[in-house]
């Protein structure tokens, strides 16, 4: 009980940052959305947000977590909206079955590898686990990884309005499991984590560099509360000149 209103209250935090982020995406896109990938669905947030305030012609969630997928699969079915499709598995650069990381505090999940000494991690697990009645903050098991690559070049599809990725650590991984696709999207909006508790081999100067040869600008940021964490949008500068 304690776990969930710890939280609850950081998602009415939460919400004030995605209301900006709906304003934003509200200036600069139509109300109508045509490709909305969400790398991360986790239980369905991204997706009851945006179909809430925009329409959206079709949906695709990821979700790497089959305990996680379950509850989504659950959410998506009380959305109105029937374009909506789901996969349990993730989207990382290289393909094949790998090591996930699964918290109890289920939007923590990810196939980073963790550092158990981390302060960032002992801080985390003292205030969601106060109680101590959990005695480790997460298991793992295997899960599948494909790239979005193959996943565009599967559904046919040639323009992506909004890539979301959310996925602890592994945003740059599916960044770059796009390709040469990655020309076909317009907008990446993605979380990124600054503290230690993820053992990452990569630095958000190292995502900016990529997607800035690439022709995308950063044109979003806005820190998350309480959390070394910050979201983030880039802008793909060669769709919107087309356009």
């Amino acid at each position: 009980m304690y776990t969930r209103i710890v939280i609850f209250i950081l998602a009415l935090f939460d919400n004030i940052n995605k209301r900006k982020v709906i304003n934003f995406f509200k200036k600069n896109l139509k109300k109508e959305i045509h490709v909305f990938i969400d790398v991360g669905s986790h239980h369905a947030e991204t997706i009851k947000l945006f179909n809430k305030n925009f329409i959206v012609k079709k949906f695709f969630g990821f979700e790497a977590s089959p305990i996680n997928f379950q509850i989504l699969k659950k959410k998506i079915d009380n959305i109105n909206n029937s374009s909506i499709e789901i996969f349990n598995y993730a989207i990382g650069e290289k393909v094949g079955i790998f090591e996930f990381n699964q918290f109890y505090e289920s939007s923590s999940s990810t196939l980073v590898k963790i550092n158990d000494s981390s302060k960032y991690l002992i801080k985390k697990n003292k205030m969601l686990n106060f109680f101590k009645n959990k005695s480790t903050p997460f298991k793992t098991f295997k899960v599948e990884v494909k790239t979005l690559k193959d996943f565009i070049e599967n559904k046919l599809i040639n323009n992506v309005e909004i890539l979301k990725i959310d996925t602890e650590g592994y945003d740059f991984s599916v960044i770059k499991s796009l390709g040469n696709k990655i020309q076909n999207v317009e907008y990446i909006y993605f979380e990124h984590h600054f503290h230690d508790m993820l053992q990452k081999n990569y630095h958000l100067s190292d995502i900016h560099t990529y997607l800035k040869n690439y022709n995308f600008e950063k044109v979003f940021k806005i820190k998350m509360y309480f959390r070394k964490t910050f979201e983030y949008i880039y802008r793909n500068k060669l769709i919107l000149k087309d356009l």
